[in-house]
């Protein structure tokens, strides 16, 4: 067990540095395009890829859900929230960025109260009162301006949330298929509907960036979803959180971003909140949904599924 421990943080360490690599991309494009025009062209090009996916999936069965209403809440999540994750990293510094969206397992506990009946004991309420303080250190609202960037991470970081635990909920009887497929369409529907309104041409090197963009993230998942099933959740979950080097290392590289020290603060207490839930969670007697744990996945990008809808195993 301790063998595949390791690999499989092994290998979670990589799917996230493949992530920040992609996030770095959408930064870089984001300079001279708009996140619908990005979004757009990444979704189009994963389109084949995710395809692939679901090929696989031999059940006789149609598309039509089973809870229309959940699969579309779940659908406006993944469109808006990958819209704003976009912007965010598009005029936001990359570790800034990183630490409004990790504030996501905060929200997901808080959103498992009113829609799985999640019960949250004083540990777990601690810890979301220390994450939500860790989220005004880095926002400082009073001291620095709170800018749309802003308030896009922390929308993000609640459709994520809300994603998250609507896949919980509906997880083990709707379709992988149908989890998938809807928030592409609504991407590529909604997106593509907003192009004309903000197009600029793109040379072959951006659409070569929009196509790595796709590439890496499905690159990711594809290793993520193997850290898994090698190693326990808790660990590979928790690894999630090395983002927040790659992100000052290409901050200072490629887009001359210093980390400020109000916000390493309050990244290290939103990251040790995060984590704690995420510990609290893989102890059975703390948590009888493990929402937290369920999601198997980062905050939403607008590009690939949440491992969540790959991972689970929908009852026929």
């Amino acid at each position: 067990m301790a063998n595949t421990n390791v690999k499989g943080t092994l290998l979670a360490l990589l799917a996230f540095a493949i992530y920040a690599t992609s996030d770095a991309v959408v930064k870089w494009l984001g300079a001279r395009f708009a996140p619908e025009q990005m979004l757009f062209f990444s979704q189009l090009m994963a389109f084949p890829l995710l395809t692939l996916m679901m090929v696989r999936d031999t059940t006789d069965s149609n598309l039509r859900p089973r809870h229309p209403w959940w699969v579309a809440i779940h659908t406006a999540a993944q469109v808006l929230g990958g819209l704003g994750s976009f912007y965010t990293f598009s005029v936001l510094p990359l570790a800034q960025a990183y630490s409004i969206l990790f504030s996501m397992p905060i929200m997901i506990t808080l959103l498992a109260i009113p829609v799985l009946g999640e019960r949250v004991g004083r540990h777990r309420g601690i810890a979301i009162v220390v994450g939500l303080i860790g989220v005004l250190i880095v926002l400082r609202p009073g001291v620095s301006s709170l800018s749309l960037g802003h308030v896009a991470g922390l929308f993000s970081a609640f459709a994520s949330a809300l994603s998250a635990v609507i896949m919980r909920r509906i997880g083990g009887v709707e379709r992988s298929t149908v989890l998938l497929i809807f928030p592409m369409l609504g991407n590529v529907i909604l997106m593509g509907a907003a192009l004309p309104l903000v197009y600029k041409p793109m040379d072959l090197i951006d659409l070569g960036a929009a196509a790595s963009i796709a590439v890496m993230t499905f690159l990711a998942m594809v290793v993520l979803i193997a850290a898994y099933r090698l190693g326990e959740a808790a660990v590979a979950s928790s690894m999630q959180y090395s983002q927040i080097l790659w992100a000052v290392v290409f901050g200072d590289l490629f887009f001359h971003e210093r980390l400020d020290g109000w916000t390493g603060i309050g990244a290290c207490v939103v990251i040790a909140s995060g984590l704690y839930i995420v510990l609290r969670e893989s102890r059975g007697q703390a948590s009888e949904n493990r929402p937290v744990l369920s999601a198997r996945s980062r905050f939403i990008t607008g590009i690939m599924p949440r491992l969540g809808a790959l991972l689970q195993r929908p009852k026929q």
